[in-house]
């Protein structure tokens, strides 16, 4: 068994509005990324996905709360940890996090260089500048970056440069989890390879010990990830390996998810895409029962009174659904049927 780098345990996070609201962002969520690995976390906009990437870290900004549950990174528990300990001690060197606008992410009137030096230092005060080029050389050359780039101010770089550049200072001190918050949402195609080449070619040279890749396309995280968690209103509702999400969906949400995406890869390529009708609930009064019951075609009575845990099916695969597995997919492919697919 690999050695698990983070490990997540009913961890619940809220936001508290100025009107002094509750909205539970990340309800109850539990997960764990071993050595080596990476997780795809997957849902549509709102559904939790970022909050929860900066919950991970510990590091909590009002308006977002720390409300309860356990993180463990690398076996070290830093759900009570002090703001300045955690900054000291875990953000950067523990866990690093790549923003969504990560090329919107660096001051330009710095240098490249500029950046480094401010990350290292404030973790490692004693290196040397010398030092410091002499790493970030290294490592922008093992991923493909000149080292020229170093020198140059964040105007100068094409967005892709700039994406890949954030990536390389995100992991300047080999962080054990690196989360990438869609690092290509705002790329194009080529771009996006490259920085999936990038993130992969990371955890090959051991820069990165294990990975959590976020994004609301699903089929892409088959390309980058080992596994996949779905999000639906701040709730976990079904965790499988990269191949049974994208091509095996079980919560009609997840399966609702990828018939509304068009999807290159062989087998799905001629599927007829679907909308999910309906609206996320509002999270400020969450509905009981299953929080996907207004928007779900299959919906029972029982859906809406019965608290929902997730339910195991076997080699580590779950979802949040009281409708067994084979009466799923056997409305599955009685649709499929009626469609020609």
């Amino acid at each position: 068994m690999e050695k698990v780098m983070l490990e997540v345990n009913e961890l619940t996070t809220k936001y508290i509005t100025r009107f002094q609201e509750d909205i539970y962002a990340v309800d109850h969520v539990s997960l764990k990324v071993e050595e080596g690995k990476s997780l795809g976390i997957a849902g549509e906009s709102g559904c939790g996905k970022s909050t929860l990437a900066l919950s991970l870290m510990g590091y909590y900004f009002p308006p977002l709360h720390y409300t309860g549950g356990e993180i463990f990174i690398d076996g070290r528990n830093i759900s009570n940890m002090k703001p300045d300990d955690v900054r000291r001690q875990i953000l950067g060197r523990e866990i690093a996090y790549i923003p969504q606008a990560a090329m919107n992410a660096l001051n330009p009137t710095q240098r490249i260089i500029h950046f480094i030096e401010d990350v290292i230092q404030a973790h490692e005060p004693t290196t040397t500048k010398k030092e410091i080029h002499a790493l970030a050389e290294e490592l922008f050359r093992s991923l493909g970056l000149p080292p020229e780039v170093l020198q140059k101010y964040p105007v100068e770089l094409s967005g892709g440069m700039k994406q890949r550049t954030v990536i390389a200072i995100s992991v300047i001190l080999s962080p054990q989890v690196l989360i990438a918050d869609e690092p290509s949402s705002a790329l194009d195609v080529t771009s996006q390879k490259m920085v999936i080449k990038m993130l992969r070619n990371l955890m090959d040279k051991g820069y990165i010990k294990s990975m959590i890749f976020i994004t609301h396309e699903l089929p892409l995280l088959y390309n980058v990830t080992d596994d996949i968690v779905v999000m639906y209103a701040g709730q976990i509702v079904e965790k499988a390996s990269a191949k049974e999400a994208v091509f095996d969906p079980l919560h009609p949400y997840s399966k609702g998810l990828m018939g509304s995406i068009i999807v290159p890869e062989e087998g799905l390529r001629d599927v007829k895409l679907t909308a999910i009708p309906g609206v996320p609930p509002n999270l400020k009064n969450p509905p009981p029962g299953c929080r996907f019951a207004e928007r779900c075609k299959y919906v029972r009575a029982e859906c809406r009174a019965v608290n929902v845990p997730l339910r195991e099916v076997g080699n580590g695969r779950t979802y949040r659904c009281i409708i067994p597995e084979e009466e799923l997919r056997a409305a599955y492919a009685r649709e499929a049927q009626q469609h020609g697919q």
